[in-house]
């Protein structure tokens, strides 16, 4: 039978929008269903008693009058997905950040590489990253009226000697000294720095009560986290064990106090920590990893897994404290990725 040339015409135009579509949705093979975002948790604050000011918003504009007080939404945090048509991991995935720092940890490494959240989108998961409570996209709030105390800031020395880059920093570039081996992009330190948030070391309860919200949203799922988000997985974990199908703890700096965590909780939600080079010549990640060491142990203790990488032991050398922006990250992600997949939960 014979199509009309009006419908031929419709159905190459059909097909030709078809295959458009589909390729709008890939790149390099990734099928993207969806991304979008939202913020979760967080409190209404009314504020009264602030005296008013006048203030110029805009050059050129005039002046007006600013009053403080009001109704205020605060302490919420904000998280970014990428849903794909078909995704491989049975539950998302999601990257939570460390300390001084938002999810931009996750996203384009300093040198303009991939980075992790592309690595497991790749992989087939289901990708959500966070900014946690004062960084990023999820705002701040005034203080003292409501963030207690005042923001801290990371210098450039601090960055340099505390993330395991080198242990000779000066301002001028040419002068610094980089640990021998290292895998950390140190030609794209300045725009590392970038990434630098301001934190409050006063607003723990906050941030907790904010992941608690999002792991109860968000989750089933599993957990990739560094550093300071550390210690809001594994409370956010005992809070919900049954939400958490996996955990990753990615040099985290704290933990529940191992003297009083109620491990038997966790027994059912396997972890892995993950941990880099150099540990051995700075007193401060020895305590740390002794620290979680302990904690670890007791999950093995109650009847959990409780499994370590440490990445020299596995003869890969120089990884710095942001192993998701050395050169090698993949390579570290990889180990990551196989261990989920041990776990069975990839199809």
């Amino acid at each position: 039978m014979r199509i009309p040339a009006i419908r031929r015409t419709l159905l190459l135009a059909a097909t030709a929008c078809s295959a458009l579509l589909a390729a709008c949705g890939s790149a390099d093979g990734l099928r993207v269903k969806e991304v979008g975002s939202y913020h979760v948790g967080g409190r209404a604050v009314t504020l009264s008693g602030l005296p008013e000011k006048e203030i110029v918003y805009s050059p050129g504009s005039p002046p007006v009058k600013l009053n403080p007080n009001g109704d205020f939404a605060v302490e919420q945090m904000y998280t970014r997905y990428t849903r794909l048509v078909a995704p491989r991991g049975k539950v998302p995935l999601q990257l939570w950040h460390g300390g001084g720092l938002a999810g931009m940890t996750f996203e384009t490494k300093p040198d303009g590489g991939p980075g992790w959240e592309m690595f497991f989108l790749k992989q087939g998961w289901d990708v959500y990253v966070s900014d946690a409570v004062e960084r990023g996209r999820a705002s701040w709030a005034r203080y003292p009226e409501i963030f207690k105390g005042e923001p801290v800031f990371r210098t450039g020395k601090e960055a340099w000697e505390l993330f395991r880059f080198g242990k000779t920093y000066d301002t001028d570039p040419a002068k610094r000294v980089a640990l021998e081996g290292t895998q950390f992009p140190v030609a794209s330190f300045a725009q590392f720095t970038k990434q630098s948030i301001p934190r409050w070391a006063t607003n723990d309860a906050a941030t907790q009560a904010a992941y608690d919200a999002y792991v109860n949203q968000a989750c089933p799922c599993v957990i990739v986290v560094h550093s300071q988000g550390g210690n809001f997985a594994f409370n956010s974990a005992l809070k919900y064990p049954d939400k958490v199908k996996a955990l990753v703890a990615v040099e985290t700096s704290g933990s529940p106090d191992p003297a009083t965590a109620d491990f038997a909780r966790l027994k059912n939600v396997p972890m892995l920590w993950v941990w880099g080079d150099y540990l051995d010549q700075y007193p401060f990640w020895q305590t740390i990893f002794k620290r979680q060491e302990a904690f670890r142990q007791g999950i093995v203790n109650a009847g959990g897994r409780g499994d370590v990488i440490v990445l020299p032991q596995r003869g890969i050398q120089g990884n710095s404290h942001m192993m998701m922006m050395d050169r090698n990250s993949d390579q570290v992600a990889a180990l990551i990725q196989q261990w989920l997949a041990d776990r069975g939960l990839v199809k």
